[in-house]
């Protein structure tokens, strides 16, 4: 009753600050910090206690370890007489109890305080198991300098976890505590040697090994040297120390084998890059099923201060280049706005004053929607963004957990699918591997403790994904990387570039059914490189570390869902054939949700015999026409074909007796733009350019400035003029009576 009341008044409840360990999936440490007193002081599970150490620390520091309640009154009574008889201590009765208890409270080693170490001790034991104490003694036992503990000690002194020591090893660990100075490890091997097998000449006698394993545990060489601690995947290790501060050991999901794999290739091939003045590189793996994050380098070399190595280029926000487009079509899928073959133009346009160009500054004319993806066509996909709406988009990305689009929301327009914003290598990799999960985007498991998540939240259907896959998987496309080596064993993956504005940040980011692998290249100064691109920097990495990850996949490729199927449509539009459609292909679409339009890409057009005049059906004569087919093309197309001297089909002038009234298909006026201001220099006065696109029907457009007549041109003509100052209207008619109208303001500096 008595020592339950003084139990209860002195409570004994032992804290001990161990060091951070970071551990890969497979129990291997991957990193270890300092412990926050400076020592090497790593937690030791009492799965890593094995037999063998356990039966060899007992028989050497306390045989009666597991039959005491804490202390030995028979050790205590024996050492008491020899220190009487001898008059000074010759012989200790602690237990690993009372060393347990020393070891957490260290004191001036007199009666008193061996009295009230007995009491600790007898507290311990009535707290903890012996497995606990046990486990205890081997997480702080002394192996001189900062190492304090058997796995701190089994790994810098040895390299290897506690599970793997040899008796040998095990004695000369067992031995050290009690003289840390003159046997320390690595400096004093030959007194260790000889204290070994002292020890080990007395388990012989005490017959706790056979014969045979005495001796070969002394004919083993002592091969021991103070070893650097544990140093991979620093900045993951770095990341999960930060967000786990009191948590001594850290079960990350990282793969031993693919981070170190990682590590050397990155470091690798930037070492290849630092002719062209490119630094630094950051890779992150996905596994697809479990979510795992199987390899993580933030940077190529941690190491290298210079360049910016312990920058996490994984959590760095960069301009993402075109890689959120994907993203961006299967949403348009899901909208039936378009399918795979939907026609769509690649000429120059104005966005309300935004005039993106692409990548090349070339054009296309018109493409398929596969093709502008596949080919990461710039004015294609600000075209579809504008339809799809961009809120909608960044709603997506806010989905997906885009931290940085979320600040920047309300300042994003149509600019951010050519990068015009922020995200980081982890947003990017975890967006595309629910590319493979079928449309569903799941948590990312850094840790074992992170429960796998079977069903994920739907950020694009199955089928958005079906198609979209199909399309990432080309490989004829501009961003296959023109290098033989890099295209001989091409993996089979689909996967996307980007390449940031001004060349600063390379991307590709690719995926199977089992990984999703996210690169990024560039330097984090910023500084951008003329040679770099997704294409032809990042692509090559990535192709390489598919090649080593998971070149030949079990796990075969992604299924048509039943909702998907095929149909036939014009090659021409992507629309349902119309009756001139005599060129057919089939195309993937979704059923139910993807659009049904009939093709009109050409039209029915009443002219005379000879195709000179044209007739609306109001001036329709009686006899004397015929009636033939014509491209229905839509006003940029015409600008652009005009503007390249590009030869097509020609609509006949209409007929100029007609006295009909048009009114849809009026100009639509390019420059200036609406609403914009103008500052005109005064002793310089500039011009301002005239343009507009109109339909294939128009043959001469007029122009008016504050509702006077300046100029009458043929559409596709330039024209300028010298504004006045102040609010400006400016119209446009063309030759139907159709009229647009916008409004400018013009300042002097």
């Amino acid at each position: 009753m008595s020592f339950l009341l003084a139990d209860l008044l002195f409570p004994f409840q032992p804290k001990v600050r161990y060091s951070t360990q970071i551990t890969a999936k497979d129990g291997t440490v991957l990193h270890a910090f300092l412990s926050k007193d400076d020592k090497w002081r790593m937690y030791t599970n009492i799965s890593e206690i094995t037999p063998l150490l356990q039966k060899t620390l007992i028989h050497k520091e306390d045989q009666y370890f597991y039959y005491h309640p804490g202390i030995n009154p028979f050790a205590m009574l024996r050492a008491a007489g020899r220190n009487i008889f001898t008059g000074r201590r010759t012989s200790g009765a602690s237990t690993i109890t009372m060393q347990v208890v020393r070891l957490l409270e260290p004191k001036k080693r007199t009666y008193l305080n061996k009295l009230a170490e007995s009491f600790r001790a007898l507290q311990l034991e009535f707290h903890y198991s012996k497995e606990e104490i046990l486990q205890l003694y081997l997480n702080l036992v002394p192996y001189g300098g900062n190492i304090e503990g058997i796995k701190a000690a089994s790994l810098l002194y040895f390299g290897k976890p506690p599970q793997l020591l040899s008796l040998a090893e095990i004695t000369a660990l067992t031995i050290v505590p009690n003289r840390p100075s003159s046997l320390r490890p690595g400096t004093k091997n030959e007194a260790l040697i000889r204290a070994r097998n002292l020890w080990l000449s007395r388990f012989q006698e005490d017959n706790l090994f056979d014969k045979n394993t005495i001796h070969d545990a002394m004919n083993e060489p002592l091969v021991v040297n103070r070893l650097i601690a544990p140093k991979q995947a620093p900045h993951l290790a770095l990341r999960l120390k930060q967000e786990f501060p009191d948590q001594p050991v850290i079960s990350s999901n990282i793969n031993v084998q693919v981070q170190h794999q990682i590590e050397e290739q990155v470091k690798n091939y930037v070492n290849r890059l630092q002719t062209m003045n490119i630094h630094n590189a950051a890779v992150m793996i996905i596994n697809n099923e479990t979510m795992a994050v199987e390899a993580y380098a933030g940077s190529a070399d941690f190491n290298n201060p210079y360049d910016g190595g312990q920058v996490d280029g994984i959590r760095a926000v960069r301009s993402p280049g075109s890689t959120l487009k994907p993203l961006l079509y299967a949403t348009a899928f899901d909208k039936g706005i378009i399918t795979p073959k939907t026609a769509l133009n690649d000429v120059p346009s104005n966005f309300s004053g935004y005039e993106p160009e692409n990548f090349d500054q070339h054009f296309n004319g018109q493409v398929t929607a596969e093709f502008a993806l596949a080919n990461s066509l710039n004015i294609p996909a600000v075209k579809i963004l504008k339809d799809v709406g961009t809120p909608v988009l960044i709603d997506k990305l806010k989905k997906a957990n885009f931290q940085t689009i979320r600040k920047q929301a309300k300042d994003l327009g149509l600019s951010m699918i050519l990068g015009g914003c922020g995200v980081t290598l982890e947003e990017l990799t975890r967006l595309f591997a629910a590319f493979s999960n079928e449309g569903e985007l799941k948590p990312l498991r850094y840790t074992s403790e992170m429960a796998s998540s079977k069903k994920g939240e739907a950020l694009i259907s199955t089928e958005a994904t079906f198609l979209l896959n199909n399309i990432l998987t080309q490989i004829t496309r501009p961003d296959l990387p023109t290098n033989f080596d890099n295209t001989f064993h091409l993996p089979r993956i689909a996967w996307k570039t980007g390449t940031s504005y001004g060349k600063r940040d390379a991307w590709s980011i690719g995926y199977n059914r089992r990984y999703t692998v996210g690169v990024w290249v560039g330097n984090f100064s910023g500084e951008g490189v003329p040679e770099l691109s997704g294409a032809n920097t990042a692509t090559p990495l990535l192709f390489s570390i598919f090649n080593s990850l998971d070149y030949n996949s079990p796990k075969g490729w992604f299924q048509m869902p039943s909702n998907v199927s095929l149909r036939k449509i014009c090659a021409v539009s992507g629309d349902i054939p119309g009756d001139f459609c005599d060129h057919q292909i089939t195309d993937y679409y979704i059923i139910g949700v993807s659009p049904y339009h009939k093709c009109q890409h050409l039209k029915w057009i009443f002219t005379d015999p000879k195709g000179k005049i044209s007739y609306c059906t109001y001036c329709l004569p009686e006899k004397g026409y015929v009636r033939n087919t014509y491209p229905n093309l839509a006003p940029e197309l015409i600008a652009y074909y005009e503007s390249k001297k590009i030869p097509y089909q020609k609509l006949p002038p209409h007929n100029p007796s007609c006295e009909r009234v048009f009114h849809e298909g009026s100009p639509l006026i390019v420059s200036p733009n609406d609403g914009s201001e103008y500052f005109i220099q005064t002793n310089e006065p500039q011009q301002i350019q005239l343009s507009c696109q109109t339909g294939i029907d128009v043959q001469e457009v007029f122009w008016y400035l504050n509702d006077k007549l300046v100029k009458r041109s043929s559409p596709h003509e330039a024209v300028f003029i010298s504004p006045p100052v102040g609010r400006v209207k400016i119209s446009c008619s063309d030759d139907k009576g159709r009229n647009s109208d916008i409004v400018i303001s013009v300042k002097k500096i």
